[in-house]
């Protein structure tokens, strides 16, 4: 399980959301105020008509403590963050689970979790939270999260977007002012390149980060959609 606080409904005050992401039903949400019996039986509470999916295959259980998950001996298997669940375990904010390989799930704390869009330059396909420094594209949280500097850079970027921003001032914000002079533009450009790459896994069609010669980086953050 990876590190983080778990959550209850007692301390959140609102009921965990479970939303789809990608699979046939990519964009549908479920509210936690009852335990969800996941699988292939018409009698499930989310039914999937996969052969990858067992009839009765995942149980998600609210709890005074927090929510449980549990695969019901499925054929095919239930992942947790990529590794394959082999017992019960209690959800945390932001985890991502698999049925067999048909549906992947992201579980929330409440709605409030997803950052909605927002009006004026912060709406778009790329959509950051500061405070837990995660990041969505296309409805869809990257994971394993970003490192410290590639989310400095993105964020200095996310918060300037469509406009051109300096690569000194890349450097200041991500390595420090009392760094920059021992930083190399090999050392920034293999940061840029990595940053891509990640973003590029949710969104493979479209370049977030663009290179204006001379200047510095825009980010290019096009409408939810487009």
């Amino acid at each position: 399980m990876k590190g983080g606080k778990v959550y209850s409904m007692e301390q959140t005050g609102e009921f965990p959301v479970l939303v789809a992401q990608d699979g046939p039903l990519k964009g549908e949400r479920w509210s936690l105020d009852h335990t969800l019996m996941i699988g292939r039986d018409p009698t499930c509470d989310i039914q999937l008509q996969d052969r990858q999916v067992s009839r009765f295959h995942v149980r998600i259980t609210p709890t005074a403590e927090g929510v449980t998950m549990e695969d019901l001996g499925s054929k095919n298997g239930t992942n947790h963050n990529g590794i394959e669940l082999t017992g019960p375990i209690m959800l945390q904010d932001g985890d991502l689970l698999g049925v067999a390989l048909a549906q992947q799930f992201m579980f929330l704390t409440s709605d409030a979790t997803m950052p909605l869009a927002e009006s004026g330059s912060r709406s778009g396909r790329l959509l950051m939270d500061q405070k837990s420094r995660q990041v969505w594209v296309n409805q869809q949280q990257l994971v394993p999260p970003l490192s410290a500097q590639q989310f400095k850079l993105l964020w200095l970027l996310y918060e300037k977007q469509g406009q051109v921003v300096p690569r000194a001032d890349l450097v200041s914000i991500v390595w420090g002012e009392e760094q920059t002079i021992g930083v190399s533009d090999q050392a920034l450009d293999a940061l840029i390149r990595r940053l891509r790459d990640r973003l590029a896994v949710l969104d493979h069609g479209h370049q977030y980060i663009n290179t204006v010669r001379g200047h510095g980086l825009r980010l290019d953050n096009p409408p939810m959609g487009e």
